[in-house]
């Protein structure tokens, strides 16, 4: 049986002491010769050259690498002088999301939707690029009901999308209904599950709060009751979410794509105990 491709996310790092941290994650993560890694890109693009130059030092260690591309705010102009900087660094694939307003902003720009921008790509530059884009198994926090949020789902598909990555998720009935909710609509392209590991809960709970992910109450439950006893939530974390990886790949999923949070040791756990290292 073939291994199950595996991806990473990191986040542009801001100081130069996180900068050389990376470095060393990054060689931690080449041994699971993972299929790509994605980083992430500010609200408006604020983290723009940072992301750009740690795609660049990952090309060049031999990895794909995949920035993300968010339009809002942006200009066609803006857009068509990035397509070429990709081109020009040796990008293949990408990333493309609405993204998020910065605070104070008032337009969006020439593009509203990430189906717009999609769209806008595949016009200026054919098949050039693999495109992804993110979708949500248990609704985008901003939608007005889960059928709008599929349709705007099958409008970037439709667009000229590739593949997709899900917002990270805890219960894995989800997911496979919005596969088949996707399917049902003509939005067929593989769609691979997005995995937060567990070692911080106050953290995992702000962020679930604001991305609108649901910690099964067991989960949330359990994580309180541990307190700050840190060895404790990262052994549990690791039980179940080797445990949800595990049950998506027996039913099928096209990979597996985690948040590493610029960390390399729990991820490197996980894929072991899956025997995917």
């Amino acid at each position: 049986m073939d291994k199950l491709p595996v991806s990473f996310e990191f986040f542009p790092p801001k100081t130069p002491e996180g900068a050389e941290k990376l470095v060393g994650v990054r060689q931690k993560l080449y041994e699971l010769k993972p299929q790509f890694f994605s980083v992430t890109y500010g609200a408006g693009g604020s983290t723009q050259d940072g992301t750009l130059q740690t795609v660049q030092a990952i090309l060049k260690d031999g990895f794909e690498a995949a920035p993300h591309f968010s339009c809002i705010g942006a200009s066609k102009e803006s857009v068509r002088a990035q397509l070429a900087q990709f081109k020009e660094a040796g990008i293949k694939r990408m990333v493309a999301l609405r993204g998020d307003l910065p605070s104070g902003y008032g337009a969006f720009g020439e593009f509203k939707y990430a189906s717009e921008l999609i769209a806008f790509i595949r016009t200026e530059t054919g098949d050039h690029f693999h495109i992804e884009v993110g979708c949500y198994p248990e609704m985008h926090p901003q939608a007005k009901s889960p059928e709008t949020d599929l349709l705007a789902y099958a409008m970037k598909v439709k667009a000229g999308a590739n593949s997709a990555i899900t917002q990270y998720f805890f219960n894995s009935d989800a997911y496979f209904r919005f596969v088949d909710d996707a399917h049902k609509l003509g939005a067929t392209i593989p769609v691979v599950p997005g995995i937060m590991p567990i070692t911080n809960s106050s953290q995992l709970m702000r962020f679930s709060d604001a991305c609108g992910a649901e910690i099964p109450r067991w989960i949330r439950t359990r994580l309180q009751s541990f307190g700050d006893d840190t060895a404790s939530i990262k052994s549990f974390g690791l039980d179940v979410v080797t445990d949800l990886c595990d049950q998506l790949r027996n039913a099928g999923v096209p990979g597996l794509h985690f948040y590493s949070m610029n960390q390399a040791a729990t991820v490197t756990e996980i894929c072991k105990r899956l025997d995917l290292a």
